[in-house]
């Protein structure tokens, strides 16, 4: 269909998450992990932040982290999963960390962009935030909306 040149992922940290969350998060899109790491203090409480791979890449490695290097192809969106995983830095069942939401738009400002999300998190309730942890599960699933 069309080349992949950028993927936004807009992530929220629940404010009950624990600060100094450490660890490593990826976003799965077109059958491809994406490291979602900056300079910044990633994952604190409250934290709104959009990490941006491909064209205007702000996240750390970004030529390493891009959808053009093997390009990737809008027709692989939906014969992968997309989903976001969790990789405490350790075995310890008190690394954890609570996500509020997560949105993932590929080739934004396009006539075509796609957007994948688990509404089960769209809120503010308590129970529309999802701990990860090696006790509670690592990954989220999004889907096509």
């Amino acid at each position: 269909m069309a080349p992949v040149n950028r993927i936004d992922v807009r992530l929220y940290t629940a404010s009950e998450s624990p600060a100094g969350v450490g660890g490593w998060v990826y976003v799965n899109v077109g059958g491809r992990e994406f490291s979602l790491d900056t300079t910044r203090n990633d994952f604190e409480p409250g934290d709104d932040f959009t990490y941006t791979f491909g064209e205007n890449g702000n996240v750390n490695d970004a030529e390493r982290n891009d959808p053009r290097s093997p390009q990737l192809d809008t027709d692989d969106l939906d014969r992968y999963p997309v989903y976001l995983r969790y990789a405490p830095p350790s075995n310890k069942p008190d690394e954890i960390w609570c996500l509020e939401r997560v949105i993932v738009t590929v080739n934004p400002g396009t006539e075509t962009p796609a957007r994948f999300d688990n509404l089960r998190l769209a809120g503010t309730a308590a129970n529309q935030k999802i701990w990860l942890g090696q006790r509670y599960g690592q990954v989220v699933n999004l889907r096509r909306i």
